[in-house]
């Protein structure tokens, strides 16, 4: 019997070819061959391809082979990207079956509902591999299947204190819910794609929904739908923070890191002293409220490795005015630098807390490391995970913004005080990330129910193609 030939497709982002990354390897430990579909431009920008006994690459041009630029239009963009990889996988579809290796399922990540499309042109099993939490699913189905309105009507941004409350979820804010949601939303893209997403599981007789989750993070979550059964195939991190020898195999940066010096400088501070900044990949923040960071950690007085991003990783020029105005007094305290390797940072024993976008890799890698959050978040799914972060799981404090949306010193200092302090709420939060962090492991290691779940799909998968 020839070998399972597993096809997984990503959009060229960190965010999502990381954990579509963790996902490949552990579907090759399952006994499967999987292809690796993505961009030329997210390949160029790979410091290291992985590599691994039973996974291949197979790039293809979007039109945007250097990435995408500041000033190009989302919506061409995508446009260009749905047509060129829809072509992508029907040529690779095509090439396996003249070659009698047939694609025996194709696995796709959020933000390409097309790619279940082609799939079932050549009556091929797809899945959904769903990179954010469960409970953000769930959000997004209540929201296109009859609850648009009364989660409108409930989402008052000028009115802080309502409560929207949905089927097997917590009483959600407006800042909770996905900012596509937002009256002010400027991204309809995202919002329509993800409805479309939502109309191809719907016409799917047994749509497979893989989320990047355990079992024991979010039980209610997974019940609130009768529609889909929803699989947890996660946590998706490096085996690194599960291992004590650090292993990084199968994960990539898209951005450069000239120096480890970080990590000596790391070395040098008591344990679980430093704190920890950064926003991930995409998130720019405005002027302002980098020099309220600034002040806050200044005024904190504790050490910190911030990480600031080169506006010519995003294709900018470096403007005089955007430059931090006291640098010099800031690295005097601690360092600034333009990226780092966040699994060696969340693993080293001098952290003490994660000033985090609370993108949802970055979530999901503070809980396994067991590193208290001060959740600072921007867009996407981030306000949801904040909430998670702060009155389900305990295992940080959120900031809030003033009315400007700026996140103001004293209310970042305020944060690291309660998460970092030896306060009640700062003993609460420790005693939590100690909890999840041994909850998320047990999930990952080998044999737990992130191997037992991925299996039964595999299996599953392996059953109906007989």
């Amino acid at each position: 019997m020839a070998q399972p030939q597993f096809v997984l497709v990503t959009i060229p982002i960190q965010g999502h070819i990381n954990p579509a990354l963790q996902f490949a390897k552990r579907l090759i430990r399952t006994g499967v061959r999987v292809t690796f579909v993505t961009t030329i431009s997210a390949i160029r920008r790979m410091t290291k391809v992985p590599a691994a006994q039973g996974l291949s690459f197979s790039p293809f041009s979007d039109g945007y082979d250097y990435g995408v630029k500041p000033g190009d239009d989302p919506v061409i963009y995508l446009t260009e990207f749905r047509r060129r990889s829809k072509e992508a996988l029907s040529d690779l579809i095509i090439t396996n079956e003249n070659e009698a290796k047939p694609v025996t399922c194709i696995i796709y990540t959020l933000l390409q509902p097309w790619a279940a499309e082609v799939a079932r042109e050549y009556h091929i099993p797809s899945a959904l591999l769903w990179i954010q939490p469960a409970t953000v699913f769930d959000l997004y189905y209540f929201y296109f299947n009859g609850y648009e309105s009364a989660i409108k009507d409930q989402a008052d941004e000028s009115n802080p204190e309502c409560q929207i409350k949905l089927p097997g979820l917590p009483p959600l804010a407006a800042r909770d819910l996905p900012s596509f949601f937002a009256s002010s939303n400027v991204y309809q893209w995202g919002l329509s794609t993800f409805q479309e997403q939502m109309e191809v599981l719907a016409e799917e007789p047994n749509a497979k929904i893989l989320i990047n989750t355990f079992d024991s993070l979010e039980p209610e979550a997974f019940k609130a739908i009768d529609k889909f059964k929803m699989t947890a195939v996660g946590p998706l991190i490096p085996s690194s923070f599960l291992k004590d020898q650090l292993d990084s195999s199968l994960r990539i940066d898209l951005f450069q890191c000239d120096s480890n010096e970080y990590l000596r400088w790391l070395d040098s501070k008591p344990k679980s002293s430093v704190v920890y900044v950064s926003f991930g990949s995409m998130s720019v923040l405005a002027k302002e409220q980098m020099e309220e960071i600034a002040r806050a950690l200044t005024a904190s007085g504790r050490p910190f490795l911030w990480v600031v991003r080169n506006r010519k990783d995003r294709g900018e020029e470096e403007m005089e005015e955007d430059k931090l105005s006291f640098r010099e007094e800031l690295e005097k305290l601690g360092m600034i630098v333009p990226w780092c390797s966040q699994v060696k940072v969340l693993s080293h024993p001098s952290l003490g807390c994660f000033v985090s976008h609370c993108g949802w890799n970055s979530t999901l890698e503070s809980l396994v490391a067991g590193v208290p959050v001060v959740a600072f978040p921007q867009w996407n799914d981030q306000g949801t995970n904040a909430k998670l972060i702060e009155d389900v799981w305990k295992c940080g404090v959120r900031v809030s913004a003033n009315e400007e949306g700026i996140v103001e010193r004293g209310e970042i200092v305020r944060c690291l005080d309660l998460t970092m302090g030896d306060g009640e709420k700062g003993k609460e939060v420790r005693r939590n990330v100690v909890k999840w962090r041994d909850l998320a492991r047990e999930a990952a290691v080998d044999g737990g129910s992130l191997d037992m779940n991925l299996k039964a799909f595999v299996d599953e998968v392996a059953q109906g193609c007989k």
